[in-house]
């Protein structure tokens, strides 16, 4: 079920989105987004779930009204 999409470490979707990477555990742990395990219990996210979330946001903070 390989879709050839790039997997992403935590610490790589933390700087992306600029938090600590245990709040990017945090967020799978709590099911905000899906991970995969490695055969070694590592998270790793795709690459697509993880930008489409950030566009999503840039598209929320965009709409929001100054001062939020």
């Amino acid at each position: 079920m390989d879709t050839g999409d790039r997997l992403l470490t935590p610490g790589e979707v933390a700087a992306l989105f600029r938090v600590d990477p245990k709040t990017v555990t945090r967020w799978a742990a709590a099911g905000r987004i899906s991970s995969i395990r490695t055969p070694g219990g590592h998270r790793r996210f795709r690459e697509s779930e993880v930008r489409a979330l950030l566009e999503g946001e840039a598209e929320e903070n965009a709409a929001a009204p100054p001062g939020r």
